[in-house]
């Protein structure tokens, strides 16, 4: 019997996969590299990073302007997210060869921005800290897909559709009461949104920003402070300070947003581009490279969705890591230039970045709902997301945390068959 069972615990040692998954051996070469690139490539390189750069940092300068945060503490965030991610994102696509694209939280980013009312930075920046060290434990269990099994998905997206509600309400606002800066652009992200070749031709994103700014500048409402700020990045190094009540408010829901929506929708993003992206270790590096970005006052690193999505829209597959390449490089530029950017972007009518923050995250809501609501689940969810958007506090922890727990509770009760299905 001993010489029957000793090749099948073989076989078997041989099938089961790494717990981490291991790069294509020897890296490309600088030859592979440039023979790879072209113009597609480069393309959506650039098209990645202009969205990137355009609403996703609008919702980082309204969580932070809504926080209270200085220009710098902003710039330094920025620096953050674009400088030290841009390098993450170059050396992961080089090494495993696929487009790999790693920006940070948007979700986590306005939950942060609902706690900077009753948190102070320092607090914050602790939160940021245990989160980093939470996500590296977990990845370096090897165990991250079961961990994403453990929660179901719409009941988080639940949460997401709650915390994105407001940048949503925030758009009708900006609308209805500075119509001369925020209906161009509206108008122009409807009609490019609206008409694929106009979309192929220039990002809707883009267009309601470019659009934006002239009417910015026609209406004179463009009023630039702080002249002599530095345009090169000056990163803050602040220290953290570790409370209960950030960590217990924070830590979970940032981590959920990382691990569970932004790299479950990055991974199904490379997944159905026929790529296999290194989930184990993807979530090692996202909380290794947030315990660095946390350090600058930068919120939690995560395989980006969105930015994935359009890196992978043209081209080869075998060649798309070139794309990701440039996003990369083009990232680690803007971070290099955050405070310039930051600085032209507060010279602008508050309308104008609440209107650009609430389009680049309309697709985004949309498909919350459709996730928390098409399919099981439905009560949970819908409980989740009256807690989520009552910003109810309750022990000085925020309504994210206490809307997943109570989604989960009603759900558990009043709907285990979902579970026992699940």
């Amino acid at each position: 019997m001993t010489t029957t069972e000793e090749p099948t615990r073989s076989e078997g040692a041989q099938t089961r996969p790494p717990r981490f998954e291991r790069p294509p051996w020897p890296p490309a070469g600088p030859r592979r590299l440039l023979r790879d690139l072209g113009g597609t490539y480069a393309a959506n390189g650039l098209i990645g990073l202009i969205f990137s750069a355009t609403g996703p940092v609008a919702v980082i300068l309204a969580a932070g302007s809504a926080g209270g945060l200085s220009p710098g503490q902003m710039a330094s965030w920025i620096f953050g997210v674009f400088f030290l991610n841009g390098i993450l994102t170059v050396l992961a696509s080089w090494l495993y060869r696929q487009p790999l694209a790693f920006f940070w939280t948007i979700p986590g980013t306005i939950i942060v921005g609902g706690s900077l009312t009753h948190l102070s930075w320092p607090e914050v920046l602790g939160a940021f800290l245990v989160t980093g060290l939470l996500i590296l434990a977990l990845g370096l269990t090897g165990r991250v897909r079961q961990v994403m099994a453990m929660l179901p998905m719409p009941i988080v997206m639940a949460m997401v559709a709650g915390v994105f509600l407001k940048f949503g309400t925030d758009l009708v606002h900006a609308v209805g009461t500075d119509a001369a800066v925020a209906v161009p652009m509206v108008v122009a992200f409807v009609l490019l949104a609206s008409r694929a070749a106009l979309g192929r031709w220039m990002p809707p994103i883009l267009g309601a920003l470019l659009v934006g700014a002239a009417a910015v500048a026609v209406t004179g409402r463009f009023q630039p402070t702080g002249t002599g700020t530095p345009w090169i990045a000056a990163p803050m190094f602040q220290a953290p300070q570790f409370t209960w009540q950030a960590i217990a408010e924070l830590v979970v829901p940032l981590a959920i947003t990382v691990i569970v929506v932004q790299n479950g929708q990055g991974a199904a993003v490379l997944t159905s581009a026929g790529h296999k992206p290194p989930m184990n270790v993807g979530t090692v590096l996202c909380g290794a490279w947030s315990l660095a970005t946390s350090a600058v006052g930068a919120v939690s690193t995560c395989l980006t969705g969105p930015t994935n999505a359009l890196l992978v829209a043209s081209g080869q597959r075998t060649r798309q890591y070139t794309a990701a390449i440039v996003c990369g490089l083009l990232a680690v530029v803007v971070g290099l230039f955050a405070p310039l950017f930051v600085q032209l972007m507060l010279a602008t009518p508050a309308a104008f970045v609440a209107t650009l923050g609430g389009l680049a995250m309309l697709r985004a809501l949309q498909g919350s709902f459709i996730a928390a609501f098409g399919s099981r689940y439905t009560l949970g969810a819908l409980v989740t997301f009256l807690v989520t958007v009552s910003n109810v506090q309750f022990l000085n922890i925020g309504a994210a945390f206490w809307g997943l727990v109570a989604g989960l509770l009603v759900s558990r009760v009043m709907e285990s068959g979902d579970f026992r299905t699940g």
